[in-house]
């Protein structure tokens, strides 16, 4: 069992927050460095440093405050903090590790420098994206390089005219990717973990859905072959491995119509599709996060239940309502756990909370999200 008590979380939203329960069970407090009072995480931190989460300066007094310092988010300054760590603040993962991943255009260079299938992209250039774009055709995506996230800085580009507009509004040129449209059939996200000492373990198989590109849903386990899982688990073998991650990653794919994986991306911390983990598994993602960064053995991440569908509550409306009836109204679906963020501000497409129902027959997942999401948001047919 490791003796660090102490783990410095950089970031203080819904991701720090659900990591509060498996700090509680594994005898370690957190302190987290966060921008504002609100912040979900706030809440459960034994100590909170309250800056930008860029601040480096910040990221000093939290260095001192702990043992080692984790991340929530990526959006981090890494040449700041990278001066910390030749001063020996431990970060885990390893600042190394996030470098050729926080500009979505490296990562994909990397991905694609490992081998691994990925869609075809290029970073935009002002003299020659017309000539690339014209190479891929339309329909294409855009892509912000940094800081995009549930949906924000993507745009599907249906021709030229939409184009240029887009790349005007900011300058730099280096600021998109475009990448071809992949006509996937489904979404497909793994969580990995690795240890101080190497050991990768992986959570089943999900599939998300998306609506607006921001996760809606996500069904554990995903419905597709042993062999497509084995080489989803491969792929998220060889990502860990070469980066020597330590902590836990989520890395989202498409599965093509005619049977083909390609890998969308990365997201150096823990994700979205592996929220069903705290209620489906017999390790959370959250408390496997935990175990790896303080060098403990990893817990088992296999499902408890025949399967588990997760839905995302999100913001619909500009409000400071908490939806007390409708929270009540989803616990009384059988089998299902609901975790309320304690936002105090709801705006579109923010999520404020997910519900977590278990399963024994994964046909039950789309009826019972339809369920969900019919008392969430105003409207909604059965």
């Amino acid at each position: 069992m490791s003796t660090l008590k102490r783990v410095g979380v950089i970031g203080g939203g819904q991701l720090a927050w659900m990591m509060g329960d498996a700090a509680q069970k594994l005898g370690l407090e957190l302190v987290v460095q966060t921008p504002n009072k609100q912040d979900p995480a706030v809440a459960i931190a034994s100590d909170t440093v309250f800056a930008k989460i860029d601040d480096a300066t910040a990221t000093a007094v939290l260095a001192r405050l702990c043992d080692i310092i984790t991340f929530e988010n990526e959006f981090v300054d890494l040449d700041a903090l990278s001066i910390l760590a030749h001063q020996g603040v431990c970060f885990r993962p390893r600042l190394e590790a996030l470098t050729p991943l926080l500009d979505k255009y490296h990562q994909r260079c990397y991905l694609r420098d490992l081998g691994l299938p990925v869609p075809e992209f290029f970073a935009v250039e002002h003299q020659d994206h017309e000539k690339f774009a014209s190479k891929l055709g339309f329909p294409l995506v855009l892509k912000s390089r940094r800081h995009g996230y549930d949906g924000q800085g993507t745009f599907i580009i249906k021709d030229f005219a939409s184009l240029q507009p887009k790349l005007d509004y900011d300058i730099t040129e280096s600021a998109f990717l475009i990448e071809e449209f992949v006509p996937f059939e489904r979404e497909l996200a793994i969580i990995g973990a690795r240890s101080v000492d190497g050991e990768v373990v992986t959570y089943p198989v999900v599939e998300t859905q998306q609506e607006e590109q921001v996760c809606r849903r996500v069904i554990a386990p995903a419905e597709i072959t042993p062999k497509l899982a084995a080489e989803i688990e491969a792929i998220a073998h060889t990502i860990l491995n070469s980066l020597q991650v330590v902590g836990v990653f989520g890395i989202e794919l498409f599965l093509t119509a005619d049977g083909k994986v390609l890998v969308n991306e990365i997201a150096p911390r823990t994700h979205n599709s592996g929220h069903f983990s705290l209620d489906a598994c017999e390790t959370s993602q959250f408390e496997q996060h935990l175990r790896a960064v303080c060098g403990m053995t990893l817990g088992n991440p296999v499902l408890r239940c025949g399967g588990a569908v997760m839905v995302n509550l999100l913001g619909y409306e500009d409000s400071l309502f908490d939806y007390q009836k409708k929270r009540s109204h989803l616990l009384q679906i059988p089998r299902a756990h609901l975790h309320w963020y304690g936002k105090t501000e709801s705006r579109l497409g923010r999520k404020l909370g997910h519900v977590t129902v278990l399963l024994d027959n994964q046909n039950e997942a789309m009826n019972v999200a339809h369920t969900i999401e019919s008392i969430w948001y105003p409207n909604t047919a059965n």
